[in-house]
């Protein structure tokens, strides 16, 4: 290949989005402005940074710098034996730590080809701790649009009642938010005596704020105002982006790995897919997406119920269950190559694998993240809206930066 056309060679043209800054003041035109939004404002949520070209009060362009957290997951993944990874997943997406290790738990078992012979209690207390996780990473999300769009009280009831979640799955794995609970093949533990009592008496709790929940935000007149017909997602742009979760469903599309794959227990459980239907304005809009979110977390509860009357019933706990019986020693998979996707709280989270069969490590371990993919198609639904509701569109997105930067 001539010298010229290897890729690393540098070409100012191929890093221009690269660069800290991709407008020049010299090239701007009359009544144009650079603006910086992020790091520091809350709904950037870390190190994310929007560069912003305005025309007045006109978004005319935005250039996403992502900035850089350290994590390198992808990296740590391959220098480490399969089962020590889960500690490094965890981190990737914190608010949703036992989605991310369940579905990091599936492609290992599926390498190993262990993936049937996982226990149903195990199975149903895996989806039980998920859909909590699920419930408490929507309460953020739906919690902090408030705060981004101005208001304070939702907040506060969501982080109240997200608290319970927290103390419950701190009660099963010792952990607040980084769990390291599901394992390849099984689980740290079993649920504590009494979890299963007290996660109905959650659950029917739970169930009349999520009304209140509805009709504080998601019906409020000012809330309406503020996300209707705003940051439209129209589904052919949506796909065209590989944009997934909420966001896509929010576009209009029932989509939903825990019924296109149908892994795990999903199958046996009743729950419907909630879409935007435009109900308050345009379907796709911000409006939505913060409606499929509200939705999304009645329907965890209801395969909470059903889970949990599994593990009281047909699946209860017995002297003789062991946990970790099938949790293998050694992982050493096959040569092969493997990918593996499930639905966490912000969409499809997928896992390549390439096992050489020689090593403990695997040779490639690539993470595909919703929100490095979701927040893509910012540059796209922001364009031409005003500043005030770029930060309402960006909220709407529900990202995780720790998940953006692999």
């Amino acid at each position: 290949m001539p010298t010229d056309q290897i890729q690393y060679i540098y070409k100012e043209e191929n890093f221009r989005n690269s660069e800290p800054n991709y407008f020049k003041e010299e090239d701007l035109k009359e009544g144009e402005m650079i603006i910086n939004i992020g790091p520091q404002h809350p709904s950037t949520h870390g190190v994310l940074r929007l560069e912003v070209l305005t025309d007045g009060e006109i978004v005319k362009e935005i250039i996403p710098h992502m900035g850089y957290l350290h994590r390198c997951f992808e990296k740590h993944a391959e220098n480490l034996p399969y089962n020590q990874t889960i500690p490094f997943v965890d981190r990737m997406d914190y608010l949703a730590a036992m989605n991310s290790e369940h579905i990091y738990c599936m492609g290992v078992e599926q390498l190993m080809g262990m993936e049937d012979k996982i226990p149903p209690r195990i199975e149903y207390i895996r989806v039980l701790v998920a859909e909590l996780n699920r419930i408490a990473s929507h309460f953020v999300a739906v919690g902090t649009y408030g705060l981004d769009i101005g208001a304070f009280t939702p907040f506060l009831w969501l982080m109240r009642d997200r608290e319970h979640i927290n103390r419950m799955l701190e009660w099963v794995s010792g952990a607040r938010m980084l769990y390291n609970y599901i394992w390849v093949g099984g689980l740290f533990y079993d649920l504590p005596v009494g979890f299963e009592e007290k996660c109905q008496e959650f659950s029917s709790y739970l169930k009349p704020k999520l009304q209140e929940l509805q009709k504080i935000i998601i019906e409020n007149k000012i809330f309406i105002q503020r996300t209707a017909n705003v940051g439209v997602l129209p589904l052919d742009l949506a796909l065209n982006y590989g944009i997934s979760g909420p966001m896509l469903r929010g576009s209009g599309l029932r989509y939903d790995l825990r019924r296109v794959d149908g892994y795990s227990v999903y199958p046996e459980l009743e729950f419907d897919i909630p879409i935007g239907k435009g109900e308050m304005g345009t379907t796709g809009d911000c409006w939505d997406r913060a409606y499929v979110r509200v939705m999304e977390c009645y329907e965890s509860l209801r395969i909470i119920d059903q889970c949990l009357e599994k593990l009281l019933g047909e699946h209860k706990r017995t002297r003789d269950f062991n946990p970790q019986a099938l949790v293998p020693k050694k992982i050493r998979p096959k040569a092969m190559d493997l990918y593996v996707r499930g639905e966490s709280p912000k969409g499809e989270l997928g896992f390549f694998f390439r096992s050489t069969g020689t090593y403990d490590l695997p040779f490639r371990c690539k993470g595909r993240s919703p929100c490095f993919v979701n927040l893509s198609v910012i540059s796209e639904i922001a364009k031409g809206t005003m500043i005030a509701d770029l930060v309402a569109i960006l909220g709407s997105i529900d990202i995780v930066m720790g998940e953006i930067d692999r």
